[in-house]
């Protein structure tokens, strides 16, 4: 699974993310420009020691992601789509794409790929989740629709 981030603002955010994406063996694509330094004291914190089990990539536009995966799917979180993320059936390749914090995805990037926009159901009154717990949800349903594969399941302590 690949998880995007446009334009992450948030450190510890992203940290946390890397963290998931390491743990899951799912790949980290970053979309510039970040809200801060990936020397950050703070992102590497929350990514613990992961980093060097992260598959971690670069690009300066969400096109450019799209152009180099241009035969994968792409799943556009956003509070404004229609769909639950239930109610898809995910390729293991697929990239799950999130905006930034304060704004999410670009208005006219949900209005083009509207048939892929997914949304995590909550009460109205509620604006949005954090970041990187949208991107567990969802990245955890993909993984679960695919039985887990290549994760550990149980625990050593309860499987002997």
């Amino acid at each position: 699974m690949n998880i995007v981030l446009v334009e992450p603002e948030i450190p510890q955010n992203t940290g946390n993310i890397a963290r998931t994406c390491a743990a899951t063996g799912s790949a980290l694509h970053l979309v510039r420009p970040l809200g801060f330094s990936i020397d950050d004291k703070y992102l590497k914190r929350a990514g613990l020691d992961y980093w060097d089990k992260l598959e971690i990539y670069f690009y300066d536009s969400i096109e450019e992601v799209r152009e180099k995966y241009r035969n994968s799917n792409f799943y556009y979180a956003s509070t404004k789509a229609a769909k639950i993320y239930t109610e898809f059936d995910y390729p293991e390749d697929s990239f799950f794409v999130f905006g930034k914090e304060t704004a999410g995805l670009p208005e006219e990037l949900l209005y083009a790929n509207k048939e892929w926009c997914i949304r995590i159901p909550m009460k109205d009154t509620i604006r949005s989740l954090n970041l990187a717990n949208s991107v567990c949800i969802i990245l955890y349903e993909a993984l679960r629709q695919h039985s887990f594969k290549n994760l550990q399941l149980y625990g050593k302590m309860y499987s002997e």
